[in-house]
């Protein structure tokens, strides 16, 4: 049986309590039924990433692949369904899957990831191109993101209501009417949902493929948004934010062939939103604490400098 990486489980414990815990328990067991009935032999260490566990295997019929189960969650359930629907056009190709159990059998990719490279216009870059690349008509089944603009939209009032913070008036009004004018009618397009550096591996099929997709159906400059909230700390280091956050709207829009504008609306959006997720939750990186309030005060930020146009 298989070692569950002892990072991965503390994490998943403090993330879903008891269920966690009984998952945890059962896991090794799945991965051997899965490895059996998919003709796998393990090969390699096992690595995890924020939801579910890796395992390098090698099938007899197709070489070198990853065997990844997920912690059954809803976020995970349009994962393989988006993986069927791109055919390996800009992402790992799904060998397998098995829908009750949350695994997958995936084409086998390196381990570094565009995270790792130091010029952030290049980091962009790809990230645009994959984003182009992956937006191809939906197919029926995927949740669309305009089902959850009313959610959205009620969930940003109500947190500027009960919290204490110092986002503007006028930028959590510039969120709202992004919902509101954007939200509601999104074109019918597979996005990744959660497009970032840190979800775009280093390949030998192709130069670089994502990875970890949400599965959703909506406006592709959505994924530019996801993508700025995740380079927030690496713009930090410019001598000017606000400049630094307009040359990665553009170069962003350029490579994905998107209207810049919206781009910059939705990265807005996402900015208020994590602003308040992260008083009402915490950040994976940071519960609590002085860095706590430092990424919100970052949050912040981006949101007021966003909501202005450039």
């Amino acid at each position: 049986m298989i070692g569950i990486p002892e990072a991965f489980a503390r994490s998943t414990v403090e993330r879903e309590g008891e269920p966690g815990a009984a998952w945890l328990a059962e896991l090794p067991g799945i991965v051997d039924e899965l490895l059996e009935c998919w003709g796998c032999a393990p090969d390699g260490e096992v690595m995890h990433g924020g939801v579910g566990v890796i395992v390098p295997v090698r099938r007899r019929s197709e070489g070198a692949a990853v065997l990844k189960v997920s912690f059954p969650h809803p976020g995970n359930v349009h994962e393989p369904d988006a993986f069927a629907a791109w055919g390996g056009r800009g992402a790992v190709l799904l060998r397998e899957r098995d829908d009750e159990r949350f695994a997958l059998l995936l084409e086998r990719v390196q381990t570094s990831t565009l995270a790792e490279v130091e010029d952030g216009d290049e980091v962009v870059t790809v990230a645009g191109r994959i984003s182009r690349r992956l937006a191809i008509p939906a197919p029926p089944g995927l949740p669309r993101l305009r089902e959850q603009v009313d959610a959205w939209e009620e969930e940003l009032r109500k947190d500027a209501e009960q919290l204490t913070h110092t986002l503007s008036r006028y930028a959590v009004d510039a969120a709202v009417t992004t919902l509101r004018e954007l939200g509601r009618v999104q074109p019918d397009v597979l996005i990744h949902g959660d497009l970032h550096a840190g979800n775009i591996l280093r390949a030998d099929r192709e130069p670089w493929l994502a990875v970890d997709p949400k599965g959703y159906a909506g406006d592709p400059a959505y994924d530019g948004g996801t993508l700025l909230k995740s380079r927030a700390l690496a713009l930090l280091e410019a001598d000017d934010l606000r400049k630094a956050c307009h040359r990665t709207l553009d170069v962003f829009a350029e490579a994905a062939e998107l209207d810049r504008e919206r781009a910059r609306r939705w990265a807005q959006f996402h900015a208020v939103q994590a602003a308040f997720w992260g008083r009402r939750h915490g950040f994976r990186i940071a519960r609590s604490g002085s860095r706590l309030d430092w990424l919100t005060e970052v949050a912040d930020r981006l949101a007021e400098l966003l909501a202005e146009r450039s």
